[in-house]
């Protein structure tokens, strides 16, 4: 949430800077806080991947503790169904703010957990094998809803899609998911325009599509399994264990499905290989985690994260909707330099303090909601 809330720190703006065209030392930093073009895997890239699998992990300890409870299936269930509806209705708010009209595109991270959330909880307390099965199942089946989708005709005009002249389009068989022409796009240009109160639909610039909710929700489940690991009888030791192999696992099955040319790399349209790579990389992250809060009792140093995840959802609406507000408060009570330390530093690191200020200011108002028990639940 931290990283969602920094905007990429400022570093793929400073990292263009003429000064640094030559620091390879910025230009790893633009590159990592950034999203990828279309094919590739940057550390930013893995931001959402993390969020939504740990959707699928708190939903194992949150139903537990409802059924602990004496609550009911049929009553956890109409939870799940009235969870999902809201953070559909939240991400299309969000969007509409931006627009300043009703938008009903679905890629917002929001909307795409509700369009799952309730798939993923009627999951919820199957065994693993049928867990794990029903992943599979989702990615090879979306894998092959792409591979089967025809290819453009030949002389295309790009601009059809919004994509420049100079688009490094794939070839071959991974031209199957090049974008604006995939079998998701298409699917958007239909769904999309069905909603009379949208604008026509023919593009996103971005490339992101309504159908990536399917392989996240592949995503969802994979926490969703991590989620039993941990809540199991296991030692902590061999918890850690079994996540950094299902890490190595994941890293190198979405890698060499890649390598193999089967299916490329793409987190906009949240292909298998990605969401294999990416969740592999959020295991290895969680066995970190795990073992040094959990197993070796090291928890004082992450209080600062836990005043944030406690209030997860309120920090990304405040970040939504109130970004341009705080900068603009900040700029009139300390004056337009506040963002260069009042001269300390080069304007040229004005994007990086920005971002670092925007983010504290964040955390001070989930720090009160902290203190005052005040905690945004769905």
């Amino acid at each position: 949430m931290l990283m969602m809330a920094a905007e990429t720190f400022g570093f793929p703006q400073v990292a263009k800077e003429k000064a640094f065209a030559n620091r390879s030392v910025w230009q790893f930093l633009g590159y990592q806080f950034d999203h990828v073009q279309w094919v590739g895997c940057a550390f930013w890239d893995l931001i959402q991947p993390a969020f939504m699998f740990l959707v699928g992990l708190s939903m194992a300890y949150s139903y537990a503790s409802r059924q602990a409870k004496g609550q009911s299936y049929r009553r956890m269930l109409r939870h799940a169904i009235s969870r999902s509806a809201v953070l559909v209705l939240l991400g299309i708010f969000l969007y509409s703010q931006l627009d300043l009209k009703t938008n009903c595109l679905l890629k917002n991270v929001l909307t795409q957990i509700g369009l799952g959330y309730v798939f993923l909880f009627l999951l919820w307390n199957r065994p693993w094998r049928v867990q794990a099965a029903v992943a599979a199942t989702i990615l090879v089946g979306y894998w092959g809803l792409f591979a089967c989708y025809p290819l453009s005709a030949a002389g295309f005009d790009d601009s059809l899609v919004g994509l420049p002249k100079d688009w490094p389009h794939l070839a071959g068989f991974a031209a199957h998911w090049d974008k604006g022409t995939n079998a998701a796009a298409a699917f958007d240009r239909w769904f999309l325009n069905l909603a009379a109160w949208n604008a026509r639909h023919e593009y996103d610039g971005g490339g992101y599509q309504t159908l990536s909710f399917i392989p996240s929700l592949a995503t969802m489940i994979f926490g969703l399994q991590s989620g039993g690991l941990l809540r199991s009888e296991m030692s902590a030791r061999k918890k850690v264990r079994w996540l950094i192999g299902w890490g190595f696992a994941g890293l190198a099955s979405g890698w060499l499905l890649a390598a193999a040319g089967l299916c490329p790399m793409v987190k906009r349209i949240w292909t298998p290989t990605f969401a294999l790579y990416s969740a592999g990389w959020v295991l290895l992250m969680l066995a970190a985690f795990y073992g040094m809060v959990d197993g070796w009792g090291k928890k004082r140093w992450c209080w600062p994260l836990v005043i944030v995840g406690m209030n997860s959802i309120a920090i990304y609406l405040m970040d939504q909707l109130l970004r341009s507000k705080i900068e603009r408060t900040l700029s009139i009570l300390f004056g337009p330099k506040v963002f260069n330390l009042f001269g300390y530093l080069d304007q040229v690191y004005s994007p990086i303090i920005r971002q670092m200020l925007v983010v504290l200011c964040l955390w001070m108002v989930c720090f009160w909601m902290y203190r005052q028990k005040l905690f945004l639940k769905i």
